[in-house]
Order: structure tokens, then C-alpha cells, then sequence
């Protein structure tokens, strides 16, 4: 993979020279030879290529065009676990991604991994908005190298299922494709379904042949990847926040001269609000693709709500041991 990684950068590198060459003539006045690559694991017609490509836009904007990002989605470079590790080793600048698989590299991530924490979306944002929360998860980042540089959302990861869910014991034996992550597993086995690790490239073909019964994922990925079709229904039990991450190498970041870091700063900044009301503005029609598509929208109530959170309060002590931050861990889920 880290063959294929370096070979798509040297022919960015080439491609942009020869791009520089023929409009400048030179590489004088401070223009970049090449454009710095980002790279997600999303499809295109998602929050995360919204976050992606207006970060790269603002980026260019505010340097008057010396500065430029070529964005490469849909795991052209690799999944999100050799992106991650791209980005640490240095061969890749920019990655956006959602936090679950970086946890194995980073435990204390898992604070993110606390189900059924937020009753609505604007509970969600006023949390992730404390500058004093912020500040311990950028050090997470800090000790392995990245410097985060925002954070947004892609709203809440929901179940899709061929089985409905309207109690408790309706979760129970359901086979769910979840990522790899322990946590993630954990949870889905305290409240009875069966998770399932699966390459996402196969859920599709997983749904389909019926080796799974169920996925769980944020609504932009369902309709990006048409999971509606293969489902009967949608259960809103919005377990978890589907977060984004946009990061660097700090090394990377940190050779660049001082206005070219404030202007990546504004620009991510800029991207992370963008990509927070896209999330959010996009949410109803994507439920309506849903329907449309022949899924039923399932929603949950409070007290089956309140029974997956209660099922789930050994997985609240292990990850509040892992974390091993009392106060980070307060913050989060509004102690």
C-alpha cells in the first residue's frame, strides 16, 4: 500500500511541476512545485469530501493560490487505517476521517466511542465546542505526532436493518457489520446483536447475500453507498456521533513558515463550520432517499433508549479506564 501511496505522490509532483512550469515559466514568487495531498477513505457525495475540498479551497484562497491541496477520496490511497499511518509516517499531509480507527493507535480516543451520550445534535456540538475539551484531545493527537487541526461531525451513525427494532430484545442475534473496533463491538453485544467486522468495500455485497443483517453508519454513508436498498429499515438509535477529523503531520506542519500555518488554521476552521451545517442541512434529505428508496424510518424511544444505555454501562466503566482523565471524561458526557 505504501508502494502505491508514493507512487501517486510522485505523479502529483510531476503533474503539478510540469502544471507550474507551464504557467509561470519558473517555480519563482513562492509558488508550490506540487500540491500538498489529502486523502480520505469517503466517497465523493459526502460531509467528509464537503469538509475536504473547502478546506483545499480555502487553502488557495488565502494564500492567492502558493499554496495548493489535491484532494483524492474514496480510499484511492489506501483505508483509513494506512491513511492514518501515512499521515503519521509523514508520506501523506492531510487526512480527513472519522475517529473510531484511530483509536487503536490512540486509546484515549475511545471517549468518543461512549454510546448513547447525546440526546440531539445541539447537545453534541456545545460539548465538542468546550475549549477545554479540545485542548486534552488535541495532546491525545500531539503524543503520536498529528496535530488536529479541526473537528466536525457527519450528524449520528444509525442502524440499518432487515429486522425492526421497536425493544430491547429485538436487537438480540441481529449479525451487524461494525468497524474494527473494540468498543464499537463491545456495545453492540451488551445490547444483544451479533457485530460483525467487515471490509466496508463488502457490506454492500455483505447486505445483499444476507451474511449480514444489519450495518450502522451516519445517513451520508448509507445513501453514498445505496445500503437503503438492501434494507428494510432505518432505527434512528443514533448511538454514536459520526465525527470528523481533520489532521496533519505535525513535523509537516510545523517546517512550514508562520503565515503559511496561520493560513492552514483559518482555512480548517473555516471547513470545520462548512462541513457542520452541510451535515446538518443534507440530514432530511437523506432520511427522504431512504424512504424513497423502500426503508422505513424507525425511530427510537426514550425508554428503549434509555435500556441501550443501561446495557451498556460496563462498556461506560472500561473506556472511562482507558481514557484514565476524569475531568476529560466528565466533559464529555456533561457531569
Amino acid at each position: 500500500m505504501r508502494k502505491k501511496i508514493m507512487a501517486v505522490l510522485m505523479a502529483a509532483v510531476m503533474a503539478f511541476t510540469m502544471t507550474a512550469l507551464t504557467s509561470c515559466g519558473n517555480s519563482e514568487g513562492g509558488n508550490q512545485d506540487f500540491a500538498w495531498v489529502l486523502a480520505t477513505a469517503s466517497p465523493e457525495d459526502t460531509v467528509t469530501q464537503i469538509y475536504a475540498e473547502k478546506f483545499a479551497e480555502e487553502v488557495n484562497n488565502l494564500s492567492n493560490g502558493e499554496m495548493r491541496i489535491q484532494v483524492y477520496s474514496n480510499s484511492s490511497l489506501g483505508g483509513d487505517t494506512e491513511l492514518l499511518e501515512s499521515c503519521m509516517n509523514g508520506d501523506i499531509p492531510f487526512v480527513v476521517q472519522n475517529t473510531a480507527p484511530q483509536v487503536s493507535y490512540m486509546p484515549k480516543l475511545a471517549i468518543f466511542d461512549l454510546p448513547c451520550v447525546f440526546e440531539d445534535i445541539d447537545q453534541l456540538h456545545e460539548v465538542m465546542d468546550n475549549p477545554q475539551l479540545m485542548e486534552k484531545i488535541n495532546k491525545i493527537y500531539a503524543e503520536k505526532g498529528i496535530k488536529l487541526l479541526g473537528m466536525s461531525d457527519q450528524d449520528f451513525r444509525v442502524m440499518s436493518s432487515n429486522k425492526n427494532v421497536e425493544k430491547l430484545g429485538d436487537f438480540k442475534g441481529i449479525k451487524i457489520r461494525t468497524m474494527e473496533n473494540s468498543n464499537h463491538m463491545a456495545y453492540w453485544t451488551a445490547i444483544g446483536a451479533n457485530p460483525s467486522p467487515m471490509a466496508f468495500a463488502e457490506v454492500y455485497i455483505g447486505l445483499q447475500q444476507k451474511t449480514i443483517d444489519a450495518q450502522e453508519n451516519p445517513y451520508e454513508v448509507i445513501v453514498s453507498n445505496k445500503f437503503y436498498e438492501q434494507q428494510k429499515y432505518i432505527i434512528q438509535t443514533n448511538h454514536l456521533p459520526h465525527l470528523l477529523s481533520l489532521v496533519t503531520n505535525e513535523e509537516f506542519l510545523e517546517n512550514l513558515s508562520p503565515e503559511q500555518q496561520e493560513i492552514i488554521n483559518q482555512a480548517a476552521q473555516t471547513a470545520c463550520d462548512v462541513a457542520r451545517q452541510a451535515a446538518q442541512d443534507r440530514v432530511a434529505d437523506r432520511i427522504a432517499i431512504c424512504e424513497e428508496g423502500g426503508s422505513t424510518i424507525v425511530p427510537v424511544s426514550p425508554e428503549l433508549r434509555a435500556e441501550m444505555k443501561d446495557a451498556s454501562s460496563k462498556l461506560y466503566e472500561d473506556i472511562r479506564k482507558i481514557v484514565d482523565d476524569d475531568e476529560l471524561y466528565k466533559i464529555y458526557i456533561g457531569e
